[in-house]
């Protein structure tokens, strides 16, 4: 099952994809936001198309607390109506920091600013994805279990 990873910025939109079997998330790429979530939608339900990937995942900022802010209700909201856009299910999921651990890592590589600024939202976008791969990796694994100890 392959998944798109969406990073929703105000100025550009973190996009992801995982391999077939769901495993490991990629940077794929970056869309700079229009003048109207219509278009981008149309955008994101295209890749999913191209990508055929079969779910969605959106990037949930939640504060650090892990209440809703402005910035998450705005990512539910919109969710809501990509939901009603691509063709297969969008799920949330809590990207709390993810940018920060993208752009440690970039820096880390010895990226210079201009061109993380170019790739972090895509960077992003996979680590989040890659955290909600593992989240439903590690709950089938526990639904499985036997209870044997």
């Amino acid at each position: 099952m392959r998944v798109i990873g969406l990073d929703l910025g105000s100025k550009r939109i973190g996009v992801a994809v995982s391999d077939t079997s769901a495993t490991i998330a990629t940077p794929l790429t970056v869309i700079q936001r229009s003048k109207k979530h219509s278009i981008d939608h149309q955008a994101i339900a295209s890749l999913v198309r191209e990508e055929e990937a079969e779910a969605v995942v959106v990037g949930l900022p939640l504060s650090m607390s892990g209440e809703m802010g402005p910035a998450a209700r705005a990512a539910v909201a919109e969710s809501e109506v990509l939901a009603t856009v691509v063709s297969v299910p969008v799920h949330l999921h809590d990207e709390r920091l993810t940018t920060v651990a993208a752009d440690a890592v970039l820096i880390e590589a010895k990226m210079k600013a201009q061109a993380r600024r170019r790739v972090v939202d895509k960077v992003a976008a996979a680590v989040m994805l890659q955290s909600w791969l593992d989240a439903r990796k590690n709950a089938q694994g526990s639904d499985h279990s036997s209870g044997a100890n």
